[in-house]
């Protein structure tokens, strides 16, 4: 089943493809506007991007374009606008696809399988990450320690995963929001405080006693295996 988040301002065409896109088996977020958009697809991190040019608040390019900045989501852009010449500016701008109003959900439907294809067809398979007693599984989602599975949060899953990646190493708050929060731009170090707080009660541990998460002063945290 995909996730797939659709940005589109007209009530009734969002209504009638969230309904059709469903049955097909997916599941669907929607927002109306660019910035919520682009606010949802940071948050929920979709498999892709339906995305309407004829947007309120902005352009549907600028908001590709910004969307482009700070993520790889597959987006399939859906237009009126069916010359070459705006068709050739939104696949430079970062589509991978588009489609023309009028069109069915089918072949919408059909886009969406096909982008998906190309996209799995490019990657291999993650494996598994081993961290003393932590396995974590980003392909499955799933974390264990010491053989009893971690009841993880996606943003607390997310957060162990990029600090496993990178164990042994110190990494700072500034590249964990923009990593796991994908905020390049900056945001608030609070954030990334009460997660690694939360995440180190489920890791039965304390900053003031770490066995796996090692805060350095006024650079970052690492992950490491236990002495």
């Amino acid at each position: 089943m995909a996730h797939l988040l659709l940005i589109e301002d007209d009530a009734a065409i969002r209504t009638n493809l969230l309904r059709s896109l469903r049955d097909r088996g997916h599941a669907v977020a929607s927002s109306h506007t660019a910035m919520d958009g682009l606010q949802t697809a940071l948050a929920e991190r979709p498999d892709l991007v339906v995305l309407d040019l004829g947007l309120p608040d902005l352009d549907g390019k600028e908001l590709l374009r910004m969307l482009r900045a700070v993520s790889r989501v597959p987006v399939i852009v859906a237009t009126a606008r069916d010359d070459e010449a705006e068709i050739v500016k939104v696949l430079d701008a970062g589509a991978d696809d588009y489609v023309v109003k009028p069109f069915t959900a089918a072949q919408l439907d059909a886009r969406v399988r096909a982008v998906l294809r190309r996209g799995a067809s490019g990657r291999t398979e993650p494996s598994v990450i081993a961290v003393g007693g932590l396995r974590i599984d980003p392909g499955a989602r799933t974390a264990t320690l010491d053989g009893a599975g971690l009841d993880l949060t996606p943003r607390e899953f997310d957060l162990l995963h990029h600090l496993a990646t990178r164990a042994g190493q110190v990494v700072t708050k500034r590249e964990l929001l923009s990593e796991v929060w994908q905020a390049p731009y900056g945001g608030a170090d609070k954030t990334v405080d009460v997660h690694l707080s939360w995440l180190r009660r489920k890791l039965g541990e304390t900053a003031q006693e770490p066995r796996y998460l090692h805060t350095v002063r006024g650079v970052g945290v690492r992950l490491s295996e236990p002495s």
